[in-house]
């Protein structure tokens, strides 16, 4: 009976050290980091094609479209840290210069982020328009910048 006992616990230990193991594996491998430009730069060569989301500024000026092949290229900056990104298929609709993104990608040896998917940081809160104002008053910026 005790050594039953004994069998079935080194059994369950074995058991749980062995789901710890892939678990731990398992998260290093899709593990994706956030960084901002100035920590991307810190990071040095040890980042080259590591996959991770990339947040900062688009740099005014600094966005090229082509709509025919739909390659996208633009800078990304915070402070005086400037990083070239490109990407891939069309922005999004609120994307322009000064607004916020995050890019999911890989960053090169040659330093440009190759992103493959771009997001456009924008505020969680809904303001209604003023009484007796039109929506597209409201939101007349959005719509110039498109």
């Amino acid at each position: 009976m005790k050594k039953n006992r004994l069998w079935m616990i080194a059994g369950l230990v074995a058991i749980a050290g062995a789901i710890t193991l892939l678990a731990a594996g398992g998260l290093s491998e899709n593990m994706v980091f956030f960084l901002t430009p100035t920590e991307l730069q810190a990071k040095g060569s040890e980042i080259y094609g590591a996959p991770m989301r990339l947040g900062g500024q688009v740099k005014p000026e600094s966005v090229d479209y082509d709509v025919e092949s739909g390659h996208l290229k633009f800078v990304m900056i915070e402070d005086a840290v400037e990083i070239a990104v490109e990407s891939t298929g069309a922005p999004p609709a609120m994307f322009r210069d000064g607004i916020g993104v995050v890019v999911e990608g890989t960053y090169g040896e040659d330093h440009v982020f190759r992103s493959t998917n771009v997001m456009v940081k924008h505020s969680n809160e809904y303001a209604p328009p003023a009484e007796g104002e039109e929506a597209k008053e409201t939101y007349k910026s959005l719509l110039e910048s498109s």
